[in-house]
């Protein structure tokens, strides 16, 4: 089982968005037994409060549930858990690495790295823009979905 987690600065608006966006690609291509997918903040400003309603609204609006998400801080033995941690921003993979300590393992990436072009993927809660976001994440998510079926044969559906 490949096992994903999905990081932001609160984990209300992007990395649940990330989350809900992969487990529904997953389910569409017939791979959800192969994958554990969940998503934490780096901060603990949202603790404890659900999705933001624009992330909500976007996922509505696409079809994607959301489910009873609340925010979560993401954890040392999370490092060990986990085999992908994907940060949303460079700020992110900052404070991730200070949280569980070196990327030994090689396990904490960028969403937007998996894309043929690799930037930040900005904060809607300051830009308001969640459509610009979905896009993004969607871009991003794409790319690491190919990443992996290269990976790893068995997700390949030839």
């Amino acid at each position: 089982m490949i096992k994903v987690l999905f990081v932001c600065l609160g984990n209300i608006c992007r990395s649940p968005m990330a989350e809900y966006i992969f487990k529904d690609m997953v389910k569409k291509q017939g791979l959800e037994g192969k994958f554990y997918i969940d998503s934490a903040a780096t901060s603990t400003e949202e603790i404890g409060n659900p999705v933001h309603y624009g992330t909500r609204n976007k996922l509505e609006q696409m079809n994607i549930e959301c489910g009873n998400h609340t925010a979560r801080r993401i954890t040392k033995q999370d490092y060990e858990i986990f085999d992908y941690i994907i940060a949303m921003e460079e700020q992110n993979m900052v404070n991730i690495k200070r949280i569980v300590g070196d990327d030994k393992e090689q396990k904490i990436y960028k969403l937007l790295d998996f894309s043929d072009n690799p930037r930040d993927i900005a904060d809607p809660w300051y830009t308001g823009n969640f459509d610009k976001t979905y896009e993004d994440i969607k871009e991003g998510l794409e790319g690491f979905m190919e990443y992996l079926k290269k990976k790893d044969p068995i997700l390949r559906r030839d």
